[in-house]
């Protein structure tokens, strides 16, 4: 996880990063304890629906919380938000290869915001 978040600070615009870190410290661990706790469907490998759901619905409480506080995208935030939700699932559900998801987490959910960020004009 060192190496992903060290990663971010340096390729990624600030908003992107901090976007980003809420979303590890959040909603990868929601993931996992509803994963863990209340996980009965499995999707891919030892992800579930139901921890999937769990880190969609932090990533889009924290993206909601975080725009507005912050004033971005204002005038699309609900959208934002919801495509940042799923960036953030997509980014906790997908494993790539034998990489750890503490190491791809972070790196691909900037990479995909960044996109979303200068597609809204986030940036």
């Amino acid at each position: 996880m060192l190496i992903g978040i060290s990663a971010i600070i340096f390729l990624f615009p600030r908003d992107v990063v901090l976007t980003t870190m809420l979303f590890v410290a959040v909603a990868d661990p929601a993931a996992s304890y509803f994963g863990v706790r209340f996980g009965r469907d499995k999707l891919i490998g030892n992800k579930s629906l139901q921890g999937t759901m769990a880190a969609f619905f932090a990533c889009f409480l924290l993206a909601l919380f975080f725009y507005y506080a912050k004033d971005l995208m204002r005038e699309r935030l609900f959208i934002v938000c919801l495509l940042s939700a799923l960036i953030g699932a997509i980014s906790e559900l997908l494993p790539l290869g034998r990489l750890d998801d503490n190491l791809i987490f972070p790196v691909l959910n900037a990479t995909l915001l960044t996109g979303l960020f200068y597609i809204f004009g986030g940036l």
